[in-house]
C-alpha cells in the first residue's frame, strides 16, 4: 500500500512567499549600494551566476534548451520583456528610493488585469477598472508632476530629474513585467518552469551585453565589497523565484498575492535603516493607494474563483 502523501505544514506557503520578498528585497539593497556599476551590468552579473544553477537544473530534468516548437516565440518574449523589466527594475533603484521603486513597480497586478483583457479575452470589470485607477493615483503621488503639484520637491533625498528618470524606469518594470505574466499565462503548463527562467536568463544576458557594449559602461567593480554585492544579488534573486513558486505551488495564488505587500514593507524598513531615509507622507500615500488596489483586486478575483 502506498504511504499518503505528507500534507505541507499549515502557512508554509506563506512562509515561503515572506521569505521570497525578503531575498528579493536584500537583492534591491544590494543594487542599491553597489558603486559605479550600471544596471545593465548588475543584470549581466545576475544572469551569469543564475546560468551556472539554471544550466544542471534543465539537464537534471531533461527538457532540452529550445523548448516546444509552438511555444518558442513566446519563450523569446518572455526572455525579452522579462530580461527588460529586470534593466529598468535596477536603473530605477539606482537612480530613485527603494520605496518609491518597489512601490510603483508593486502596480504591477493592475497591468496584468489589463493586457489579460486585451490579449486572453479575460474578463475585465468596472471593479477592475476602479483598481487600475487607484493605482494610477498612487503613481501619481509617488512621481508628484510639477503641473499638479508645484515645483515642491521636499523629502526628496535625489534631484527631481533622477526621481523622475526612476519612477519612469520602475513604470516601465511594471507594465513589462505585467506583458510577462500574461505571456506565461497563455502558454500555461506546456513549458517547464525551468526552461521558461533560461530564456529569461540567456535572452538577458545577451540583451545586458549588446547594450553595455552600445552605452560603454562595462567596467568591473574597484572594490571588493561591490563584486561580492553582485554576487548576492544573484544568489538572493533565483533564491526569491524559488520560494515565490513554491509558494505557489502549495498556497492559494490569491493569499500569495496579498502576503506578497511584504514587499513593500521591507523597501520601507531598508530604506528608513540603511540610508536614513524616511519616506514622504507622498510615498506612504501612494503606498496604501497602490497596495490597497492590488489587495482589494486580489480579494475580488479569490472570492469570484471559490463561487
Amino acid at each position: 500500500m502506498e504511504a499518503k502523501k505528507k500534507a505541507p505544514c499549515p502557512g508554509l506557503g506563506l512562509f515561503y512567499t515572506v521569505l521570497s520578498a525578503f531575498l528579493f528585497s536584500v537583492a534591491s539593497l544590494f543594487v542599491k549600494k553597489v558603486q559605479g556599476v550600471h544596471a545593465v551590468e548588475i543584470s549581466a552579473f545576475r544572469c551569469v551566476f543564475q546560468l551556472l544553477v539554471i544550466i544542471p537544473c534543465l539537464i537534471y530534468r531533461k527538457t532540452g534548451f529550445i523548448g516546444p516548437k509552438g511555444q518558442r516565440v513566446f519563450l523569446i518574449l518572455r526572455g525579452v520583456f522579462g530580461s527588460t523589466a529586470m534593466i529598468l527594475m535596477y536603473y530605477a533603484f539606482q537612480t530613485t528610493s527603494l520605496a518609491d521603486a518597489t512601490v510603483i513597480a508593486f502596480s504591477c497586478p493592475m497591468f496584468t488585469s489589463m493586457f489579460a483583457w486585451i490579449f486572453l479575452k479575460e474578463k475585465y470589470s468596472l471593479w477592475d477598472a476602479f483598481f487600475t485607477l487607484f493605482a494610477i493615483v498612487g503613481v501619481i503621488l509617488i512621481v508628484r508632476p510639477p503641473f499638479l503639484f508645484g515645483s515642491d520637491t521636499s523629502g526628496m533625498r535625489e534631484s527631481y530629474s533622477n526621481h523622475l528618470k526612476g519612477t519612469f524606469a520602475a513604470v516601465g518594470h511594471a507594465v513589462l513585467a505585467a506583458m510577462t505574466l500574461v505571456i506565461l499565462r497563455k502558454m500555461g503548463k506546456s513549458v517547464d518552469y525551468f526552461l521558461s527562467i533560461w530564456y529569461y536568463v540567456i535572452v538577458g544576458l545577451v540583451e545586458s551585453v549588446i547594450v553595455l557594449f552600445v552605452i560603454g559602461e562595462w567596467s568591473l567593480p574597484y572594490c571588493g565589497l561591490d563584486r561580492l554585492f553582485l554576487i548576492f544579488i544573484g544568489l538572493l534573486g533565483l533564491g526569491g523565484q524559488i520560494f515565490i513558486t513554491k509558494a505557489l505551488q502549495i498556497e492559494k495564488a490569491g493569499l500569495v498575492a496579498i502576503t506578497k505587500t511584504m514587499d513593500v514593507v521591507f523597501a520601507f524598513i531598508f530604506q528608513i535603516a540603511f540610508f536614513s531615509d524616511v519616506p514622504t507622507w507622498w510615498t506612504v500615500g501612494g503606498a496604501l493607494c497602490v497596495v490597497a488596489s492590488s489587495t482589494g483586486a486580489t480579494i475580488r478575483k479569490w472570492v469570484q474563483n471559490s463561487k
